[in-house]
């Protein structure tokens, strides 16, 4: 069996390369974490193919680990009413593993962050896997960076499935969890060779050269993003584009202005008139044709420090995706020059 991890960059064409696995007779699962990737899937199989081939399951996280393994392996002895998406309250904490209530709230409804907990707890981890083995004969996870949490280790352990697995991702494209849980897997995301290590011990090959070259962003702004972010992304494209910082107000709010030109805001967008967005929420956006990514003072003192790489973490991952967003030309404008736009 291939059970495969392939480490992607910006706009390489993660999505395309598990399109491109598929044939009319294929048995494979597919799961992803946000709605936006589960709408793109289905549209782009059905664009393949003129409709969905039956053998072919696509699945938001939630929906895959409710619909497919809770319910049909659980759902009998464990009677609920749906899934509870709040943290779950302190004192459950104290509870042991084994304690109905770690899993289930007052209303009856799983708490969200532990229904992969609760499959290994009541021991049902083999009869999971068994049923992916009947109904499957590969796997492919989509955006696997933001898997955290107990959802990271179910992930681990569905490694032991008799398939084909293929996991997809951008480690730096890592700005939501699928849940989290006190400790549980809390530094995951701290060090990209020790998170590596923890699939090569899953038994999984790491890739890292598949896709790391970007079709959307241009030589320009990929060597922006790795000499500034310190996030190494090459690309597909000889042509040339700009990459500009704004220093000019009349410029920042003639860019503004711009119907053609969105403007990417660390936080707070919907208070800016426009075409308008924050950072994170872009990714898995491909429609972008000139960017204007707007600086909050932190960041703008990063940048003139020559520091955006030592940003924290999330804030340099939004910047990223941010960044990356962009086909054509790249511009880098302080907010302050953009505040009479703010309603």
């Amino acid at each position: 069996m291939d059970k495969r991890v392939i480490f992607a960059v910006a706009g390489s064409g993660k999505t395309s390369h598990i399109i491109d696995g598929l044939n009319e007779g294929s048995r494979t699962l597919i799961i992803t974490y946000t709605e936006n990737n589960f709408k793109s899937l289905k549209k782009r199989i059905s664009a393949k193919f003129g409709y969905i081939p039956s053998g072919i399951k696509v699945y938001t996280y939630f929906t895959f680990i409710y619909s497919f393994c809770f319910k049909p392996i659980l759902g009998h002895d464990v009677k609920i009413k749906g899934i509870n998406w709040d943290i779950p309250p302190q004192f459950t904490l104290r509870l042991k593993r084994n304690d109905e209530r770690f899993y289930v709230d007052k209303n009856k409804r799983l708490y969200h962050n532990r229904i992969a907990k609760m499959l290994e707890q009541f021991g049902v981890i083999d009869e999971l896997i068994s049923r992916v083995e009947k109904y499957f004969d590969s796997i492919c996870i989509d955006e696997v960076q933001d898997f955290a949490g107990h959802d990271f280790n179910l992930l681990l352990q569905l490694a032991s499935a008799r398939v084909n697995q293929l996991l997809v991702g951008d480690y730096y494209q890592h700005t939501f969890d699928t849940s989290r849980d006190g400790t549980t897997n809390k530094t995951l995301h701290d060090c990209y060779e020790k998170y590596k290590q923890k699939f090569i011990k899953s038994g999984f090959t790491i890739d890292t050269d598949t896709l790391s070259r970007s079709y959307r962003c241009s030589a320009n702004t990929c060597e922006f993003v790795t000499d500034n972010i310190g996030i190494n992304i090459l690309s597909h494209r000889k042509d040339a584009t700009n990459v500009e910082f704004i220093k000019c107000k009349e410029r920042a709010n003639e860019l503004f202005t711009c119907p053609e030109t969105v403007k990417l805001f660390y936080q707070a967008s919907y208070k800016y008139k426009g075409l308008t967005e924050n950072w994170g929420a872009t990714k898995g956006e491909d429609h972008y044709g000139h960017v204007c990514v707007v600086l909050n003072q932190k960041t703008l003192t990063y940048l003139n420090q020559g520091k955006l790489h030592e940003l924290p973490s999330q804030t340099k991952n939004k910047l990223y995706v941010a960044c990356t967003r962009a086909k054509g030309n790249l511009y880098l404008v302080p907010e302050r020059h953009l505040l009479e736009f703010k309603q």
